[in-house]
């Protein structure tokens, strides 16, 4: 039996697809990067797989806001496929501007006419924000975070302030499980409403998130681990791909 096959899809100004396609060969799936003018002239690629990766990155150089073009171009020439996608049971991943891209195309975190329930703002500190900070996840039907507790992930973003249209929005999504990935006491990086560092649908299946896990997939990539962590071991991001491989398996 073949083992489960990601497409990670990029655009002008993707930069994070080789490590993420690394990631989930390293977790024992088959990954394929395909442009996005490449999927819409072969829609048909999308069969093909079972999970769907939007990596991060500086999609179209985050020209008018972070991720609005790609999504404009995803809404406009690939939404009944990715909506197809979806629908079949496949596993959607967004990382970082592939989050921000999830929310605008509306495949997370959407009503059925369209409208956003919540949106990735500027930081609060007006400033890109580049460091490693601690997370704990909150139980509840994400594939992706199946068997972890707490990590350490690295962010890099300047657009990454999670806020929901109203606080009955935000309440309801928390009690539904739909946000379950939040950053640790004092690690907020960009003041995220109640410290929420990852959203998804209400089967699981699809996840955003504003940590790089595919940043920390070995031992040594994390700047502390001489003497702290054993350089033969995987880094905690490693788990979220072996999460959705195993799922697909």
């Amino acid at each position: 039996m073949l083992a489960p096959r990601a497409l990670v899809l990029r655009a002008p100004g993707t930069n994070c697809d080789l490590e993420t396609a690394h990631a989930f060969e390293r977790a024992g799936g088959i990954a394929r990067r395909v442009h996005v003018r490449a999927l819409a002239e072969r829609p048909a690629t999308a069969d093909d797989c079972q999970i769907l990766c939007i990596p991060g990155g500086f999609s179209y150089g985050d020209d008018i806001a972070s991720g609005r073009i790609f999504a404009l171009e995803l809404r406009t020439r690939l939404a009944d496929v990715l909506h197809a996608f979806r629908d079949r049971g496949g596993l959607v991943l967004g990382i970082c501007n592939g989050f921000q891209v999830l929310l605008q195309t509306g495949l997370l975190l959407a009503d059925t006419d369209g409208s956003r329930q919540a949106t990735l703002a500027h930081n609060t500190s007006g400033r890109f924000v580049d460091r490693w900070v601690g997370l704990r996840t909150i139980g509840g039907p994400c594939v992706f975070l199946q068997g972890l507790e707490s990590l350490e992930l690295p962010v890099a973003h300047a657009e990454g302030r999670f806020v929901t249209r109203s606080a009955a929005d935000l309440a309801r999504l928390d009690a539904a499980g739909q946000l379950p990935l939040r950053y640790a006491s004092n690690t907020n990086p960009n003041g995220a409403e109640a410290d929420v560092a990852g959203a998804c649908d209400p089967t699981g299946r699809v996840f955003g998130l504003m940590p790089h896990p595919e940043r920390f997939v070995t031992a040594t990539q994390h700047p502390a681990w001489h003497g702290r962590l054993d350089p033969d071991q995987p880094g905690t991001g490693l788990a979220m791909f072996v999460n959705a491989v195993r799922a697909m398996a």
